[in-house]
């Protein structure tokens, strides 16, 4: 137990720490789990590999000290999108070849979602310098094993049940986590996948699901939500199904484009991508061998402009999706804010359309309408925090509307204690005024990841030492955000205590 929570604290999945051993993932199940005699060098040897006494420091939270108030410079890279990430390790469970994620990153999200692979059987093995990530899954996943443990700190692992039900009649989905938003209904998934023969019961801790055959025929679903994740685990769902399948007010958000284009890659015939209506037709059996590299996350960008905006900096952010940003620049230049892009390129993938971004300091005033998210191509509804804190930044109020979660606003309400001024009006909306003399302060990670990343890109800018503790949330779904920005400048060093 000791050692299966260090490993955890430091990211690593079963099969990486083996890996850094050089002994198997079986291996590594059996030291977990006290069924392996270790002698004092494999001790030493675990304790090296986790950098952990393995006693004592395995338990440790991480936390971030900033010393604020720094003006940044330089260049940084957008790194692979997360949402992307978790959806594409989802649909590897479809394909009977081998799946080589280029680009993946490696964030506490997708190590649970691999944890949770290799407990059903599926092999997953860090190649190209642990760049990208090569995934086979067996002739038979063995859901009985599946680590309930891992399955509920994500709530990814929602979109098993588009995969799992093309394999067996019955299964359990343990109950899915992640962030803290309030009440996250799985009811329309379930309206999505029941043309496809799923029915679901939800029982202690449990979803249980029992998939019945349906006949070939064409299938037409209507989603009365346009969410990311239930467009796709219907688009999951479909693409094991023979014949058509029209799926009507689809999301053509980027996750969902990037999950488009990996299926494309296994022989799906899939038209209208970037639409709201998508048109699959199914295979009954995948067996491929495939790469592909994960498009760039625009919420990670955001987060980059929104660093630029609070410590008034002038930084270029390079690969940025422009696509899913058009909406989020056009209200930051209604703020006034300055910046430049490049001409565009395509990323890795061939087809998500990038440009290089430069942010120029600037004095920003108060937007004239109330912010608010949209599906694409709207505003974003993960960017739409990072409004919260540019708005600090802006002379005169501004609302913010987060019409979509129930908490999400109340979290917000952090950047108080940093010396924003922030009134919540209702769950949902607040009024935000600026300009903001950010003072350093001691506060606990919220629960929920953007707001927490807005407490540490507000505590950049503020007067004096910030300690935010426990970001393990950050680390869910950002990759060595503190040290990527300390490489522009910030004073910031993450510890354990």
């Amino acid at each position: 137990m000791l050692i299966r929570d260090a490993r955890k604290q430091r990211g690593l999945t079963q099969t990486q720490l083996a890996e850094l051993l050089s002994t198997s993932q079986s291996a590594v199940h059996r030291i977990e789990s006290g069924n392996q005699n270790l002698s004092l060098e494999m001790i030493n040897r675990i304790a090296s590999a986790l950098d952990s006494e393995i006693i004592a420091a395995g338990k440790g939270a991480v936390h971030v000290r900033i010393q604020g108030g720094r003006r940044l410079s330089g260049s940084i890279e957008v790194r692979s999108s997360k949402n992307a990430a978790v959806a594409l390790l989802c649909a590897s469970l479809l394909n009977h070849g081998t799946t080589t994620l280029r680009g993946i990153a490696r964030i506490e999200e997708v190590n649970r979602l691999v944890e949770v692979l290799e407990s059903i059987g599926v092999e997953c093995t860090w190649v190209d310098s642990r760049s990208a990530l090569r995934i086979r899954r067996p002739a038979r996943l063995n859901l009985d094993a599946m680590d309930a443990e891992a399955a509920r700190k994500t709530r990814s692992v929602i979109m098993f049940l588009g995969p799992l039900l093309h394999e067996t009649g019955h299964f359990q989905l343990p109950y899915a986590g992640g962030c803290n938003l309030g009440t996250r209904t799985v009811e329309p998934h379930l309206q999505a996948l029941h043309p496809f023969g799923l029915s679901v019961t939800a029982t202690e801790g449990y979803y249980q699901c029992q998939s019945s055959p349906m006949p070939a025929k064409r299938r037409q679903i209507v989603l009365t939500e346009r969410g990311d994740t239930v467009t796709e685990n219907a688009l999951l769902a479909a693409a094991m199904t023979q014949d058509l399948t029209i799926i009507r007010n689809a999301s053509p958000n980027y996750m969902v484009q990037d999950l488009c284009a990996y299926l494309v890659t296994l022989g799906v015939q899939i038209d209208g991508i970037g639409t709201t209506t998508l048109r699959i037709h199914g295979l009954s059996y995948i067996d491929r061998d495939v790469s592909y590299d994960i498009s760039e996350d625009p919420i990670e960008a955001m987060s980059l402009v929104t660093a630029a905006v609070v410590t008034k900096s002038e930084i270029t952010v390079t690969r940025v999706p422009i696509e899913f940003l058009e909406i989020e620049l056009s209200v930051l230049a209604e703020m006034g804010l300055k910046f430049e892009t490049s001409e565009e390129y395509l990323s890795r993938n061939g087809f998500t359309r990038l440009v290089d971004l430069t942010v120029k300091p600037s004095v920003l005033h108060a937007h004239a309408d109330k912010i608010h998210p949209m599906p694409f191509p709207g505003l974003n509804i993960d960017n739409l925090p990072f409004f919260a804190v540019i708005a600090a930044e802006a002379e005169g109020t501004t609302m913010i509307h987060d019409w979509v979660y129930e908490t999400r606003a109340i979290h917000l309400l952090e950047l108080t204690k940093l010396g924003a001024d922030v009134q919540l009006l209702d769950p949902h909306r607040l009024l935000v005024t600026g300009p903001t003399r950010w003072r350093g302060q001691e506060v606990v990670s919220p629960p929920a990841l953007r707001p927490a990343v807005c407490l540490l890109l507000a505590a950049l800018a503020a007067r004096g030492e910030s300690v935010i503790r426990d970001i393990y949330v950050i680390q869910r779904g950002y990759e060595d955000l503190p040290e990527r920005l300390a490489q522009l400048g910030a004073d910031i060093e993450t510890f354990r205590e």
